[in-house]
């Protein structure tokens, strides 16, 4: 990898393959908080013919020795620079042997091996490994590492490393743990932790029958609240197995709750590193959206273990190659183990309401960006949740049992391989013999994509005629070429019954279409509609596009009413909703609701609903944060006076409704941790949120009670918002 001498701008078409590979790699440290003793052994080998030297990375380390095939170099052998050591080597394999010292406490930066309180810990990526010894600290060189950790036992009484331990030493004082990774691994999955430490421990049989030790370490204080992430743990292994086919390799497998943790979470090798916030969590402490944070976090670290390790990236421009398929893989996850619409939704909502903006701003960038000075800052919401989003795409283009069959093909051909994300997406070309060359674009690509969608109804024929067109203009205004778009469409009767219908060139009668916008306009024909429909476009948020339509406020209402798509018709209710809270902001005198807008609301909450997590969420009025970036002006006090209006004279129509449904979701019993019951507080606050409006003293002891007998934080905090925003003596109370 060369850069521009300039700016140190490095760039992504510039990328060459490491000199030397280091196929073997054994540490050893003598820990200390102030000075650790860092030992390597690295077996090196030549990559081709070349005779360039040997340059490994080095940054803020005390050079001690070095040793080349058992000799011990001088100072004349090596030039060192503040981030490199260069040596020549005679021969295409060698053993080198260097010696180095550390300060943990004074890593201020908190990347290589640091000092949290009493604990020292690693954060190796992206660049990190470099502070703890010399070494080809790049993603492209892997390595099975075999690590010995020694320190005072009364200091550091718990050492972990990656993969399996192998071997434990008492020697006076002092103890000696040796572990051992048999996967090649890049040097950023590396971790080293070593505290006063306790454990929570489970096990997990995989579905070839090796049974895995679960381990989940924090301070002790803490440990009561880590058996909801083992569970979590557990649950992420047997998805992963079920799912995708993908089965655990070692047989130990180590979480560690740390402080200071400031990456959030880090999948290394069999060693996940996190913060408290991702692990910790008591009923009483924390709520629904807590623990799902925990399980999706905890889910989206392990499934890591094959997308990011087994198969690793080759250079750091191809960081969404792990992290957008990683989290698209977590969003899966998640929906299986909670509310798959409301996961949809909100999954949604982030891209739109904060991805389209980085996309629009000074730091736009493509899912795999060209050159970047600092990789630190493109761990971005583009590579990580565009990122996912463009592996959604394929799955919708080529379909599921495709897309699975792809992806069992990437991991099984790439295992122990670094590759980039053209690799992936040839697996998927590979498995379903899709031509997806156009598809690529959308790694390529920088901004958010228009998507114009025009329909015109052909009774004489009963056609329906679905005009598409896109747009993605670059910075400087000129368009982009035409990218491969999934658009899911459906249609509807003016009732808000699904049709069936066949797409011109004989295909089957189905309700819901997939169709591929791949020029910069298409017509799409819809046989066999007898009446003028109303149609669903780009269900289930099929591709991250701004969508501009021509639909009528009656068909929205239709959709936000009846659509069987979750963020369809989460979305119609949504901007039906926006449109009437900004319109009472703006009127001159005191209007009424809007009769389409109360009967699509009225629709919703009468009716039945499995998923009580998404009625709740379908029924919430937009925040004012959203409805304020609507204005070009803003009011805050007028926008929440319109926003608290449009809610009173909703809780006033339907108080009866609201009063039924929150009686009967009274909980039958104690807490239960479970998507139904999380899904029945939900409705359950929501309606007491709109009930407690109407200021009335019976509503306001519901909720007072509710506060005082919560036996978990989702109500507490449930009735405490709604009391705390309630004038008078019950607030004093409950605060």
């Amino acid at each position: 990898m060369t850069s521009d001498q300039k700016n140190n701008r490095i760039y992504l078409k510039d990328y060459a393959a490491p000199d030397f590979h280091i196929p073997n790699t054994e540490l050893e440290f003598h820990l200390n908080k102030n000075r650790t003793r860092v030992r390597s052994r690295l077996q090196i080998e030549r990559n081709g013919l070349h005779r360039r030297p040997l340059v490994l990375h080095g940054e803020k380390l005390d050079l001690i020795s070095v040793s080349l095939n058992n000799q011990k170099l001088n100072g004349n052998d090596w030039v060192r620079s503040d981030s490199t050591l260069t040596l020549d080597l005679a021969t295409d394999h060698a053993v080198l042997e260097i010696e180095t010292e550390i300060n943990p406490a004074a890593n201020s930066e908190l990347s290589g091996l640091y000092a949290s309180a009493d604990t020292l810990c690693t954060q190796c990526e992206p660049e990190g490994f470099r502070r703890i010894t010399y070494f080809l600290d790049r993603p492209d060189v892997l390595s099975q590492y075999r690590v010995t950790l020694q320190a005072l036992k009364s200091e550091y009484p718990v050492l972990l490393s990656n993969g399996d331990l192998i071997e434990t030493r008492n020697e006076g004082g002092h103890h000696t743990l040796v572990w051992e990774d048999p996967h090649p691994k890049p040097s950023y999955l590396f971790a080293l932790v070593a505290g006063r430490l306790e454990f929570l421990e489970n096990r997990f049989t995989t579905q070839s029958g090796t049974e895995v030790q679960l381990r989940v370490y924090a301070r002790s204080r803490d440990l009561s609240q880590c058996h909801y992430a083992l569970t979590a743990l557990r649950d992420s292994m047997a998805w992963d197995e079920k799912t995708y086919g993908r089965e655990y390799d070692l047989s130990q497998y180590n979480i560690v709750a740390v402080e200071d943790f400031n990456m959030g979470a880090m999948e290394n090798k069999g060693l996940n590193v996190f913060n408290t916030r991702y692990v910790l969590a008591l009923p009483e402490t924390a709520t629904d959206h807590d623990y799902r944070s925990v399980r999706d976090v905890i889910g989206h670290e392990y499934l890591h273990n094959w997308s990011g390790n087994r198969v690793t990236l080759r250079d750091w421009f191809q960081l969404s190659l792990k992290e957008g398929f990683t989290v698209f893989r977590e969003q899966q996850f998640s929906a299986d183990h909670g509310s798959a619409g409301v996961k949809r939704i909100e999954d949604a909502n982030l891209v739109r309401t904060q991805q389209f903006r980085e996309d629009a701003g000074p730091m736009t960038h493509p899912v795999r960006p060209e050159s970047f000075v600092e990789i630190n800052n493109f761990y971005t919401l583009t590579v990580y949740i565009k990122g996912a989003e463009v592996v959604r795409m394929l799955s919708h283009l080529v379909g599921e049992a495709a897309f699975f069959k792809g992806c069992t093909h990437y991991f099984e051909h790439h295992d122990g391989q670094a590759v980039t994300t053209d690799d992936f997406v040839s697996a998927i070309e590979h498995a379903s013999g899709a031509d997806l060359n156009q598809f690529r674009r959308w790694y390529d690509q920088s901004g958010t994509p228009r998507l114009c969608a025009r329909g015109s109804f052909d009774a004489e024929h009963s056609r329906y005629h679905l005009w598409m067109g896109q747009s993605n203009p670059d910075r400087s205004g000129h368009d982009q070429p035409p990218l491969q778009i999934p658009v899911a469409v459906a249609l509807f009767d003016q009732s808000g019954n699904p049709v069936e219908t066949a797409q011109s060139g004989n295909t089957p009668k189905r309700h819901e279409h997939m169709l591929e916008l791949n020029e910069t306009e298409s017509t799409f024909i819809f046989e066999g509609v007898a009446h003028p429909p109303i149609v669903s476009l780009l269900r289930g948020f099929s591709a991250p596009v701004v969508l501009e339509t021509d639909r009528k406020d009656a068909d929205l209402a239709v959709l936000a009413g009846h659509d069987n798509d979750p963020f369809s018709r989460w979305d119609a209710g949504q901007t039906l909703a926006r449109k009437e809270i900004l319109r009472w902001m703006n009127a001159s005198d005191e209007p009424t609701l809007d009769d389409q807008f109360v009967r699509a609301f009225g629709e919703t909450l009468r009716a039945h609903f499995d998923d009580l997590a998404f009625q709740a969420l379908a029924l919430r009025l937009p925040d004012e944060s959203y409805l304020s970036e609507m204005l070009e002006i803003i009011d805050p006090a007028r926008l929440h006076l319109a926003r608290h209006t449009v809610m009173t004279e909703l809780a006033t129509q339907f108080k009866e409704q609201f009063f039924d449904h929150y009686q009967t979701l009274q909980p039958a019993g104690p807490y239960q941790r479970n998507a139904k019951s999380a899904g029945e507080r939900a409705m359950r606050n929501l309606c007491l949120s709109y009930l407690m409006v109407l200021g009335e003293t019976d509503i306001t002891h519901l909720a007072l009670n509710q506060l005082k007998s919560a036996d978990n934080m989702t109500d507490a905090i449930a009735a405490l918002t709604t009391l705390a925003n309630q004038p008078g003596e019950a607030r004093h109370e409950a605060l």
